[in-house]
């Protein structure tokens, strides 16, 4: 059962960016002057993820403007993967929002996600294809894409969720420790979040939010290179879920 009373947590916002110098001071200051509207005790991790452009020299000035920033630079090699692992190894807050560089995702939609956690959920997930949610210039292929892996991992689970794949998804302090530990490098790891939350018996609930397709810059998501790693994380999560599900199973 959820809490009847909104608890005051302190959010972070965990934000991976690879060679994003032209969207990323947007998308920050976006995100900051929201939550600072909406009075919500926050830090926006930044990790700059081996960028080879001027993102380091952006993240610089911004630091010095924002208050609430964090800029982290990755250890590890460069992929998607290992900057959300390096952001959620580093996030102070007592819940942590994952969000892309490229201005996709609302802030609206954080401040949503945020109220809906504090009532008690131990993750909050969105969903672009549910009553309420929408895409922007969505690539056609990748739409088409999209939606067959989504129903593949709906039927193989059992369950309603119908966007495990959107990157933008939210989780309390303690949810984090109990999903490791982190096998993907890269966007696979869109995947392995919440599979393990649903694997592992924590509690979620699913809110529309929309998404936009980046006006500038390249996405760093390639298609044919990504096939088997989603499948390889997925059946990693269905073989825990079925095999050794009481092993990493939430401590209630």
């Amino acid at each position: 059962m959820m809490a009847a009373q909104s608890e005051n947590l302190r959010l972070s916002v965990v934000i991976p960016s690879y060679n994003e110098e032209e969207c990323l001071a947007h998308t920050v200051e976006k995100i900051y002057q929201k939550l600072g509207a909406e009075n919500i005790e926050h830090e926006i991790v930044v990790v700059n993820d081996n960028s080879t452009d001027q993102t380091e020299q952006v993240l610089e000035k911004l630091t010095r403007q924002i208050p609430t920033l964090r800029a982290i630079k990755s250890p590890y090699p460069s992929g998607y993967g290992f900057a959300i692992r390096c952001g959620l190894e580093n996030f102070q807050g007592d819940c942590v929002a994952t969000m892309m560089a490229d201005t996709s995702d609302s802030p609206d939609d954080l401040v949503r996600f945020y109220r809906k956690l504090t009532e008690g959920f131990d993750a909050v997930f969105g969903s672009r294809f549910m009553r309420g949610g929408s895409v922007v210039d969505y690539p056609l292929f990748k739409l088409i894409l999209n939606r067959i892996t989504n129903l593949f991992i709906r039927i193989i689970f059992g369950i309603a969720y119908n966007d495990v794949t959107n990157a933008f998804k939210m989780y309390r302090r303690e949810s984090i420790a109990g999903l490791q530990p982190f096998l993907s490098h890269h966007f696979n790891m869109t995947v392995e979040l919440p599979l393990k939350i649903i694997a592992r018996g924590y509690s979620y609930t699913v809110v529309p939010n929309s998404w936009t397709n980046r006006k500038t810059g390249e996405s760093k998501l390639k298609v044919k290179e990504m096939g088997s790693r989603y499948l390889f994380i997925i059946l990693y999560c269905l073989i825990e879920k079925w095999l050794v599900y009481g092993d990493y199973k939430k401590k209630t």
